[in-house]
């Protein structure tokens, strides 16, 4: 596949693939970036995947220039072609719909002219790529959702969205790891905590894996969070 090159600031060069969101593509991302992981070179800082494009972080006084930069990544880029499959992990995140954890669950229902159950039913039938994350720490952008669930985001966003709340906004679903502002359309909560800094890979999810999602009760709720809460929150 072809690519191309551009600054994104004094020391980050952007490694853009396509202009549109594919599965496709983002396999040859995350191919590319394994790749220039395993040859990455010293004053590399980070390489960042995103849906269709990476981005390397760089020290300019270790790593030379933007032209230095640009022809390391074209050695280690070559001729991409077809990505290969990598491993991929599934995680299953417990939700409890609707309620007082899915205040806008009615809403969805009614914008689509479903019950809530059968929203319910379709949102947790999925399989959910992560393409990438971003927004916030631990924020998973999730492809695969339903298009009969498509659904605006609020006109008004919310000042504090709790941790765990799973939101559609446009063509997209997604679960806030943390307290946040936010105007997606809330039909869920997990008691999973999506991003602790105290844990040695803070963020449960990352870019590549498989999400699918499990109805759970407010008991069953309440109940994990009496088993796996240590205090932090």
């Amino acid at each position: 596949m072809e690519y191309t090159l551009f600054p994104l600031c004094e020391y980050a060069v952007t490694v853009r693939f396509a202009s549109y969101i594919d599965e496709a593509v983002n396999d040859i991302v995350h191919e590319t970036a394994a790749r220039l992981q395993g040859e990455r070179k010293e004053g590399i800082k980070e390489i960042v995947p995103a849906f269709s494009s990476l981005t390397v972080y760089y020290d300019p006084v270790v790593a030379g220039n933007y032209a230095d930069v640009c022809a390391w990544l074209r050695e280690n880029i070559g001729s991409t072609g077809q990505a290969a499959r990598h491993s991929t992990r599934t995680i299953v995140i417990p939700v409890c719909y609707g309620g007082e954890f899915g205040p806008d669950l009615a809403d969805v229902a009614r914008f689509h002219g479903m019950t809530e159950d059968e929203v319910v039913a379709l949102h947790s039938s999925g399989r959910y790529r992560v393409y990438m994350i971003g927004f916030s720490p631990g924020f998973a952008y999730l492809g695969g959702l339903s298009p009969r669930l498509a659904t605006p985001r609020r006109p008004v966003p919310r000042t504090t969205v709790p941790a765990g709340s799973v939101g559609i906004a446009g063509g997209q679903t997604g679960v806030y790891p943390l307290a946040t502002p936010g105007g997606w359309q809330l039909i869920g909560r997990t008691p999973l905590r999506l991003f602790d800094p105290h844990r040695e890979k803070p963020s449960l999810l990352s870019a590549g894996d498989i999400v699918e999602f499990r109805r759970i009760t407010a008991e069953e709720f309440a109940r994990w969070r009496e088993e796996h809460d240590d205090g932090r929150h």
